[in-house]
C-alpha cells in the first residue's frame, strides 16, 4: 500500500511539472496566445473528428455526407477539412469556417468565394458517432444479465453481472415498481433502458480518451430527445382522469368557466415537464464537464500570464482539485441518470393514475364477482 501511494504521489509531480512546460509552449505556437474559451466550447461542443488526447493538431477522421445546393451527394473523410483546409472535389469545395455564423460547420465554396451551408447535412459527428458507442456499451453492459437469467434462471449471479443486476433491481424495486404498481412491467423496459444510457453516456464523457470524451448528456439536443420520449410516453398511456384534470379540474366553477384559468395553468405544467427534465440533466452535466475543464486550464492560464514558476505552483492544487471533480462527478452521473428516471417514473405514474369513479367500478366489479 505504501509503495502504490508512493508511485501515485510520483506520477501526480510528474505531471504537475510537465503541464507548466506545456502550458509556455501552447501559449506560444498561436498568434493570438492561449485562448481559455475557444478551448472550452472546443471540448464541450461538437465537431466532424475526435480529438486526439494532448495533440489539438490532429483527429481522428469520421465520414462527412453532405448534399451540395444543386442536390448532389457528396461523402469524404473529415480529415480534408480538419484545420478549416478547403477540399476540392472537382466542382466543389467544402471548408469549415473558423469564424461567423457557420463556424464549425460543413459550408460549401461558392465560386464567388461565399461560404453557404449544403442543403442538408447528414455527418457522423462526434456525438452522433459517441451516441452509438453508448448504445453498444448499454447492450453489452446488459445483455450478459439477461443471459445469465435464461441460462441459470434465478441463481443470483456474481462479479460484474451480479453488480449490474443488483444496480437495475436498485432502480426497479426502490423507484419503478412503488411508484407505478401494477404498471410497473409495462413500463420498466423503457425506464430502466433510459436509466443505463443515461448512466453509460455520463460515465463515457468523463473519460478523456477515444472512445469518451463526447459531451452528450451536455448537448441539449440529447437531453430533449429522452425527455419528448418521457412526455409521449406520458400522454399516449395516460388514463381519462389526466385528461380530466387537465381540462376540467376539480376546482370551483368560476376558475374554469368561462375564462378557462385552471386549464391553461394544467395545461402549461404538462407541457413544461419536458422542459425541466431537459434543461436539469443538460445544466448539471456541462457544469460539471466545464469546471474539471476550467480548474485544469488554471495552469495554462497561470503559466501564460504568470510564467513557468507560478504555474508550476499552482498545477498541484490543480490536478488535485480536477481530480476530486472527477470522482465527484461519477456521482453525479449515477444521481441525474436516477433523478431523471425517477421524474419520468412520477410523471407516468400521475397519468396512469385512475379516479374515483374508475377506481369505486373495479371494486362493484369485484363485488360482484
Amino acid at each position: 500500500m505504501k509503495n502504490l501511494k508512493l508511485i501515485l504521489a510520483l506520477a501526480l509531480m510528474l505531471v504537475s511539472l510537465s503541464l507548466p512546460a506545456r502550458a509556455a509552449a501552447s501559449a506560444s505556437e498561436g498568434e493570438g496566445g492561449f485562448n481559455p474559451k475557444e478551448i472550452i466550447f472546443e471540448h464541450l461542443g461538437d465537431g466532424y473528428g475526435w480529438e486526439v488526447p494532448f495533440d489539438h493538431h490532429h483527429r481522428i477522421p469520421l465520414p462527412v455526407m453532405v448534399w451540395a445546393q444543386d442536390g448532389s451527394f457528396h461523402c469524404f473523410s473529415s480529415s480534408r477539412i480538419n484545420n478549416h483546409v478547403v477540399y476540392r472535389d472537382g466542382d466543389y469545395a467544402w471548408q469549415v469556417p473558423a469564424e461567423g455564423d457557420n463556424k464549425g460547420k460543413v459550408c460549401q465554396l461558392m465560386p464567388d468565394g461565399k461560404l453557404v451551408k449544403p442543403k442538408f447535412d447528414m455527418s457522423i459527428t462526434k456525438n452522433v458517432c459517441a451516441l452509438w458507442i453508448a448504445v453498444l456499451v448499454t447492450l453489452a453492459v446488459c445483455l450478459p444479465v439477461a443471459r445469465w437469467h435464461k441460462k441459470h434462471g434465478f441463481k443470483a449471479p456474481r462479479g460484474f453481472v451480479g453488480a449490474i443486476e443488483s444496480l437495475i433491481e436498485f432502480i426497479y424495486k426502490g423507484v419503478i415498481k412503488p411508484t407505478l404498481g401494477e404498471d410497473s412491467r409495462k413500463f420498466a423496459p423503457y425506464l430502466l433502458t433510459v436509466f443505463m444510457f443515461i448512466f453509460m453516456m455520463n460515465l463515457l464523457g468523463l473519460i478523456v480518451v477515444f472512445p469518451g470524451g463526447a459531451n452528450l448528456t451536455g448537448n441539449i439536443a440529447v437531453t430533449l430527445v429522452l425527455s419528448l420520449i418521457t412526455f409521449f410516453c406520458t400522454n399516449l398511456f395516460a388514463r381519462k382522469h389526466y385528461w380530466k384534470e387537465i381540462f376540467w379540474p376539480d376546482v370551483p366553477m368560476f376558475l374554469k368557466c368561462p375564462i378557462p384559468i385552471m386549464q391553461v395553468i394544467e395545461l402549461f405544467g404538462a407541457l413544461t415537464k419536458p422542459a425541466s427534465l431537459t434543461v436539469r440533466l443538460f445544466a448539471n452535466m456541462m457544469g460539471g464537464h466545464m469546471i474539471v475543464i476550467v480548474l485544469t486550464l488554471i495552469i495554462f492560464i497561470m503559466g501564460d500570464v504568470a510564467g513557468t514558476a507560478v504555474a508550476g505552483a499552482t498545477s498541484v492544487i490543480s490536478v488535485f482539485f480536477s481530480i476530486f471533480m472527477l470522482l465527484l462527478d461519477v456521482l453525479v452521473s449515477f444521481i441525474q441518470a436516477f433523478v431523471f428516471t425517477m421524474l419520468s417514473t412520477t410523471f407516468i405514474g400521475m397519468a396512469r393514475e385512475k379516479g374515483h369513479d374508475e377506481v369505486h367500478g373495479e371494486a362493484h366489479s369485484l363485488e360482484k364477482i
